[in-house]
This record gives C-alpha cells, structure tokens and sequence, in this order.
C-alpha cells in the first residue's frame, strides 16, 4: 500500500474514533478496554473494506503461492499479483528466511492492503525454509505424555513467525491416523487416538494464538483414514456419520470450544457427508457451510486445502475451482491458480445471482477483522538484521531438545536390560544401518567403550555373514535402524534382510535396536526383545537415543499408534535414569548461551599468546553437559586439531581423581582411618621421621613434608642419564618405561621410595606447604590395605564400573598416541619430548602409577567423576562411596590453608584458591594440575567446570597460562552466565 493511500486510512480511523463518541457504550457489561479494542477493529475493517472497489474486495479472497527460491521471473510474477489483483495474502514455500524476509517487504510495500503472509509449518518454518531448525513431527509429539511441552513449542514458532512478519501457520494436523496404510498423514498426526490427538492439537494452537498467530486446524473433517494421497488423487472415506463425528470431528469440536481461528477445508469424497458423485469436500457446501459453519457453529476463517491439488484439480479447472470452493462456503482460497480468471467467474455469478455480493462482503471483512488480530493494522517491515541468528536463539534448540528427549518410546525392555549395567562386565559394539551414525556413535562411546560398525541397507548376504564374525564376541549389541522411510506401500524402507541379520543377531546375544524413523516401521521389528523408538533421524534423536539407552535421561514416550500385536498404542512409559550424566543446551539447566561463548575470546588470547596450542573446556550444570568445545591443536606446528576426544596429562588432579578417590572408598568401608599415622599403616617407616605423620595432616599438607624431591638428578650426570639407571630398550632388569626409547631399571621405584622416605621434614611441621610427597604416603597407604597396584584398583573399582576408557595411567597401553597432547620437550632429563608418558619426572621414574601423578584423561571422563562427588559418592548403578565421606573429604579440614583432605577449595575469605572463580561457593572443591588443569565441581549449583590444557608443551617455564589467569577467567564467565 502506498503512503499517500495508508495517510487516508489513517485519516479515516481517527474522523472515526473522534466522531463516534460510542466507544464507551459499545456493549454495556463488556470490559472497556475490550469493548474499545473491538471498536477500534471495526472502524480499521470500515475504513479499510470502504476504501477498495469491489475488485479489490474479491483480491482479498485469495493466497497464492510464493517461494523465495525462484528466479526473478517468479518475484515479478508475484509482485503483479499483489498490484493489480490485491491478494489477501501469500503462502511462503520453499526458500531461506533471508530472502523470505526481503521478499515479504518488497512485496508487502506493493500491497494496497496489508497482506496475509502464512506458511505450511506443522513442525515449524524448517520444514520449508535452510538454514533454521526442525520442530519434531506430529507423532514424535504424540509420544509426549506433557501437553505443556507442545505449548511451549507452539509458543516458540510463534515467535519465529514474528520475526519473519507472518501471520497463519497452517497446524495442527487434527487428523485422527486411524490407518496404518495412510500414505499422506502418517507420522503428521499425532495419533490414532482422539483424546492424545485433541490435547496435543489444543496445546499446539494455544501456544500459536496466544502469541499472536493464527492456527488453522487441518484436514477437516478428517483425512486420517485413507489410502490415498489427495496431492495426486480424491480419496474416498466410506464411513458412515456416526463414526465422523464420534472420531474424525471430535478433535474439532473440542478445539472450537477453545477458540480455534481458522480450519482447512481437505479435498475428500465423504458419501456419507455429501451423495454427489467425486464432490471433493473442499467443494461441498454440504460440508464447508451446512456441517461446519451451520451444525458444528464454526465463526473463524475457512481455507480451502491447496486448490492445485490433484484431489481437486483432476476433476476442476483453474479459476472455475476457485468460485466452486467460495460457493460451498470458504473463505480463503488457497493455492489459486489463476486468481484472475477466478475474479472474472466469481463477478459472473454474483450477476446471476448465485452468490450476493452482500455475502462476499462478508467474508471479506471476516478476513479483515482476522488480519487486525494478527497485527496488519500496524503494518511494519521485517527487521531483517541477523534475521537467521533472532529464528535460531538458544532457547529454540532447548525447547526442541525437551521435546525429542520426552518423545523417544522404550516399547520393549526384555530381563530389564536398560538402562545398561554392568558396563565393566559387558562389551558393547554399535551398528548403524543406512547411515554412518556419526552422532549416535559418539554419544554411546560417551558411557563406555562401544566399537562402532556400519553397513548400508540391504548390503547382501555376503556383507552380513562378515558382519556376524566381526560381532560374535560381543555381549551387547546396538543397532540404529536409519534411512527409514515415510512409505507405508515401501515396508517405510526397511530391507527384510536388515532384519533377518538383527534376529540371527538377536539368537546369539544381546541386541538393542534404536528405530530411528517412522513409529510404523516397528512392524518389522515384530518379536524382537529390546527395541526403541526415536520417531526421527537427526542429530538431536542420534544424540538422546544412547544417553537413554545408558541412564543419563529417563524414557518417557508412549507409543501414539498401533502398529503391530507388541507394539500397540500405549507401550512404552516410564523407563527411570541411572543418574548417569547428560547432554543438553544451557538453557536446559538455567545458564546463558551468550554468555558461555565469551569463553571463547579468553581460549582464542590462551592461543594467540602461546600460553598453551590448545585446550578442551567442558560445563555441566545439573548432571547435564552444556559446554564442551575444543580449541587450538595439539601442537605450535597445529599437526593436529584438539578434539573432544584428545587426552591429556592431567598432573596433580591425580592426587583427587586417583589417589583420594581411593582413600575415601576405604575410609567409608572402615579400612582407612585418618587418626591413624603412616607407621601405623607402614611398618617399615616406624623410626623414622615421618612413623608418627598423622593421615589427616599428610592429606591437608601440613605434615612437614617438603614441597617435593627432585628425584631425577640422582639418575643423570654431566646433563645426560645414567647407564646404570636407563636404556635405550628394554632388557632384562630394565622394563620401566620412562619414556619412548628410555627404560629404566626395576629397581628404580624402590629407589624413589627409600630417598622420598629418609628425605627431611620441614623445621616448622605446623605448616600448610603443598607437597607432592604427600600422595607418594597415601599411594603407599592404599596399595598396601588393598594389597594392589593403585592404577588396577582404581581401574576396577572406579574406571572399569564407571565406563571411563581415557581415564588411565599409561595411556599408551590402550590409546593410540596421536590422540594424546604432548607435553614438555624434556631437556634436563629425558632428552626427547614427551608425549604418551607422564610430564613429570619423579611419577614417570615411578613407573607411570604415582600417588601425585600419572592420570590421564578427557574432559568428559573428568565430568563423570566430578558428577560421581557431586552425587555423594554414586553414579549410574554404582555405590561407590558414603555421602558423609564425600562431605568429609571436601569440607575445609584446615585452619592454616583452604584445603580439605586431598581436595583443594577457595580461599575461606576473600581472594582466589587455585584456578577458582571468585564467585564460586565456598562449598565448592577441586583441583589444578601442573600441565596446565583444573576441575571444580560446586555442590550448591550442581556446578563441573573441567580445562584441561598441555600448557607445559614445549617448555615447563611457560607460566602464561597462570599469569593470564585463563583457568578462573573461564571459570568467572561460567558463573556470569547463571540466569538469574
């Protein structure tokens, strides 16, 4: 519309709100504010529907088809339409919000009126538009026991629809799915139940209208029981009224009493509902105005279903389609084909009296009173200024993540298999069927080690028997089904002989099979033991399926449908977590994503500066991981990017991650007491000066220890190692392995312990001095109770249980060495760089297993174990340790030092402690590693923040890291972003 005509209309209202002088006695027992707000609408329609001719009036009947991924000839096809027919709207198909967004204003700025502006979007505006996320699909949202979930994504795709200036979304699909077979509707229903459909639909469209857009509720009177595709051909319902109205029309019913705006009309030969001979629905006034406007008392706008459709078409010609559907009764044609034919027809039987004029001056100011809810008497421009970011906030990825991980079905547990257990006594393997399962893969290698095959659908016998071999020896297998289809008349894509090799599968062990794609599908997967329902594939189901598979989220779907004799309507249910850890969006626990990003300017400075070549930072809030990204390479030379999977040397989170781990499983079992002194656990140190060192002390650092020995310089002269301590291979009395080509002698260990034990204490025992002697005491301790190497107990009784496979010491026995960062370029001992091998001396003269160090890990196996703490000592279907112990050991224990027993903390008063943020809690515990580490876990927010970096490559000397304050400055920007 043009400014001058838009002044006029202006002009227009405003005589008209100062003439009337009736605003406040509009309807006498009516709120005034609504009474005004409805006579503000009227004068809007007035001068509105006044000011066009009667041409004008007929233009607003139509909404055509508009795409934003056409040429020019299309853009300027559109744009005539909109000039010289004066559509009433657009219907936006396929494209990208960027050039929707500037399409919409060009055309818009054209219009007489201001146009409609709708879109086809049962599962928000991705399923026709890049670059912007996908919605789950009806049935996916039939699985959700919580309605008010649906709500909230109606509620977030009304607010896409803001931003993109539109105003009718053409969902909820109402269709009651009653038959398997049905080709069209399918997995767009929510349902075959007509209460799970009518809740889910009612949720859907509040979450719309509350908002401010129009829903329209869609296929009446119903298209959920047919075999046909009213796209290519009609489809006939041959049901008799009753059952229409006691299944198909009910979910209407129920959504008119809620105030539903519109509903589409289907292209559906119903007998029962109209005796005409191929009378498409859409075209039956039977239908359109004696059932739904008369009998059924529908006010809102009525749409045809597209009129291209071939369910009409075939029997229609353009134009004559159109005047057809306004004379059974509808208010908006959809999809016109030839809107100036349609003009010219519709003036031809106003003239002979088939329709009044009077009439379709009534349904064009239906249409504009409609538009004046929507806001097009406010008319602005789209602000197309990071149009693609303001669509996909972070908020939109958190509501989609609730709805997938509520949606996913567990519909067959046999023995009670999930969630898994055991995860030390069973090897895992995973096979993805018709897709790499990237995603899936990654997330199950999360829990524990699972090896990963693929194979493409229907790959043959052959492929299948090698298949088998490579598989036999695995306990647990879990199979994603994929390239799943849509296709009820194609078994959904499903190969019979994919399915033949799961059963052979399921005769030899066990197998869980993850369906990722049509709930339908499952028909094939007819006896099997273990089977679950992800309804879609994508990222997101490929990223929830295994965290529910293995107790990190609970299973919470039922099953909408009925698909065979074991999976009927209503499997499913409440599947409960193994309190396991998470993965998620921040939003999802309450932290700010925006602000989370900022970490990585602070990484970006760590690199550029060379405080370190890289790091992995990772944030988990809740038992959820929120934050986890890799930065830089592992090296200056970048011959490789760090990645989610890179292990580092973590120093001395060894004394908490290891060694006080194991002190606390001993002190809750009673075999460990921290009264108790080091002689009375190691006779051989009674008469010496450290007999009478009390646990608690050593474990606090206030024993007297020295800050640590310098081992290593006993073993070296004149700058090189010492024949008689090292080789350059293994041999018989040297099998130590300090480092690649360097071996030291067996003896070397004993050697350590006897010079760390006849080392001197401080003058001033009565003082906190942080030692690394201290774990060398307590290794001592521990092993001699258990009566075991530290590194195989922790495995067995912590790693292996807990599914932690990069939690290791020497790491070069099951990782391969290119996934491990380097350390120091070791000139003053090693003479080589280290990498694979502990950094620091003493633990890797000690054999790689030292109280003090020698752990290595990833971020993710660090945030297991943190969580473990945070959890008061369980995780998963383990109990590991007493919740007093864990409060016990992370409590301030000191009045010299801010330490606990083994763990670190902040400073009691103001100040820092270690690499801990100033805004951390009090309560909070970790620690710091030597390499360039920390771990903090906070138990009042149920906070992990976890860095690992080798900031000691190439050299130790390199204090940037510490001196930047990388570590708390991260720490600082997690806190910031705690929503408030």
């Amino acid at each position: 519309m043009n400014r001058k005509h838009w002044s006029l209309i202006s002009l227009v209202i405003l005589l008209g709100l100062f003439t009337s002088g009736k605003a406040d006695h509009f309807v006498a027992n009516e709120d005034p504010l609504i009474s005004k707000d409805k006579l503000n609408q009227q004068n809007w329609v007035d001068s509105v529907f006044n000011a066009l001719s009667f041409e004008d009036r007929l233009g607003q009947l139509f909404m055509v088809a508009a795409y934003s991924n056409k040429d020019q000839r299309h853009v300027e096809e559109i744009s005539n339409l909109v000039k010289t027919e004066n559509l009433g709207g657009l219907i936006f198909f396929q494209g990208g919000p960027n050039r929707q967004a500037r399409l919409t204003n060009y055309y818009q700025a054209q219009a007489k009126t201001p146009m409609f502006i709708a879109m086809d979007a049962e599962w928000g505006i991705g399923m026709r538009l890049d670059s912007v996320a996908n919605f789950p699909k009806a049935m996916t949202l039939g699985a959700i026991q919580n309605p008010d979930l649906i709500y909230d994504m109606g509620t977030e795709i009304a607010r896409q629809f803001k931003e993109l200036g539109m105003h009718i979304n053409f969902a909820p699909v109402v269709d009651v799915n009653s038959n398997p077979n049905n080709p069209v509707i399918g997995y767009r229903a929510f349902g075959e139940d007509k209460e799970i459909v009518t809740r889910r639909a009612v949720a859907y469209m509040k979450g719309l209208q509350d908002h401010g857009v129009i829903a329209n509720a869609k296929h009446f009177p119903g298209h959920g029981d047919t075999e046909t595709d009213s796209h290519y051909a009609l489809p006939v319902i041959n049901h008799p009224e009753k059952r229409i109205w006691d299944v198909d029309l009910y979910p209407y019913q129920e959504l008119f009493r809620e105030d539903l705006m519109s509903v589409m009309v289907a292209h559906l030969n119903v007998p029962s509902l109209d005796h005409g001979s191929n009378i498409p629905t859409s075209l039956s006034k039977p239908v359109v105005t004696d059932l739904l406007q008369k009998r059924m008392n529908f006010q809102g706008l009525i749409f045809t279903d597209a009129l291209n459709m071939k369910g009409v078409a075939n029997f229609n010609k353009p134009g004559e389609v159109d005047l057809k559907a306004l004379l059974a009764g509808n208010d908006v044609l959809l999809y016109s084909q030839d809107v100036p034919k349609a003009k010219v027809l519709i003036k031809e039987a106003v003239t002979k009296g088939l329709i009044a004029e009077s009439e379709i001056n009534r349904r064009v100011k239906k249409i504009l009173k409609a538009k004046y809810w929507a806001g097009l008497n406010r008319y602005r421009p789209i602000d197309t200024y990071q149009i693609a970011e303001r669509l996909n906030r972070p908020k939109t990825e958190a509501v989609i993540e609730k709805l997938y991980a509520e949606a996913i079905t567990v519909a067959a547990n046999k023995g009670e298999l999930l969630p898994f257990k055991n995860l030390d006594l069973t090897k895992f393997a995973s096979l993805s069927i018709g897709d790499e399962g990237k995603v899936f893969s990654r997330y199950l290698k999360n829990y524990t080690q699972v090896d990963h095959f693929s194979i493409q659908k229907a790959s043959g016998e052959s492929a299948h028997y090698n298949l088998m071999k490579q598989l036999e020896d695995y306990d647990v297998v879990v199979v994603g089904l994929m390239g799943v289809t849509n296709s009820p008349q194609r078994a959904f894509g499903i190969a019979p002989g994919d399915i033949k090799l799961l059963r052979e599968l399921e005769k030899r062990q066990k197998v869980v099979t993850v369906l990722f794609g049509n709930a339908y599908g499952a028909k094939a997967l007819e006896g099997f033991g273990n089977v679950v329902l992800a309804y879609e594939n994508s990222d997101q189901t490929q990223k929830l399926a295994p965290q529910i598979l293995f107790g990190g989220r609970p299973g919470m779907g039922i099953l909408p449908v009925t698909v065979s004799g074991q999976y009927s309507h209503g499997v499913g249910g409440y599947l409960p977590s193994s309190h396991r850890i998470s993965y998620g969006v921040p939003e999802s626990v309450g932290l700010d994503s925006k602000t989370l990003s900022k970490i990585d300017a602070v990484a970006e400075r760590m690199i550029n500066i060379q405080a370190a070549p890289g790091a992995n930072v990772l944030v988990m809030k809740e038992g959820k991981v929120v934050f986890e990204k890799s930065y830089g390479y592992l090296d200056y030379k970048k011959t490789k990017p760090v990645t989610s999977q890179t292990v580092y040397d973590l120093a001395s989170i060894t004394k908490v991650l290891a060694t006080t781990q194991a002190a606390m499983f001993l002190q809750s079992r009673g075999e460990l007491d921290l009264n108790k002194t080091l002689g009375f656990y190691l006779p051989e140190l009674r008469g010496t000066n450290k007999a009478n060192l009390i646990l608690k002390d050593v474990l606090t650092h206030e024993a007297g220890l020295k800050a640590f020995i310098p081992h290593y310089v006993h073993t070296v002269q004149s700058g090189q190692w010492r024949g008689d301590y090292y080789k350059p291979s293994a041999q018989p009395g040297f099998s130590r392995p300090v480092s690649n080509d360097m071996y030291g002698q067996d003896g070397l260990r004993d050697s350590i312990w006897n010079w760390t034990v006849k080392s001197e204490l401080l003058r001033k025992p009565n003082k906190y001095v942080y030692s690394d002697l201290t774990m060398y005491f307590m290794q001592a301790v521990i092993e001699r109770i258990v009566n075991q190497p530290l590194d195989e107990f922790l495995d067995q009784n912590f790693y292996a249980p807990l599914g932690l496979n990069t939690l290791t010491f020497n790491p070069l026995r099951k990782i391969p060495i290119e996934n491990i960062a380097p350390t120091e370029n070791d000139v003053a001992f090693r003479k080589r760089q280290v990498q694979g091998y502990v950094h620091d001396p003493g633990a890797a003269m000690y054999g790689g297993v030292a109280g003090h160090a020698g752990l290595f890990g990833t971020t993710n196996d660090l945030a297991v174990m943190m969580q473990l703490m945070l959890n008061k000592g369980s995780y998963g279907d383990v109990m590991l340790i007493k919740p007093e112990t864990v409060d016990a050991f992370t409590k301030r224990q000191s009045n010299l030092s801010r330490r606990g027993w083994g763990w670190d903390k902040p400073e009691p008063e103001h100040g820092k402690g270690g690499s801990a943020s100033e805004f951390a809690p009090k309560s909070t515990f970790g620690h710091t590693g030597f390499t360039g580490t920390c771990v903090w876990a906070d138990p009042e927010n149920q906070l992990v923040y976890v860095f690992l970096s080798n900031r000691v490559y190439p050299a130790a000397e390199n204090n940037k890291l510490l001196s930047e304050g990388t570590r708390t400055k991260i720490h600082d920007i997690v806190y910031e972003a705690m929503v408030k």
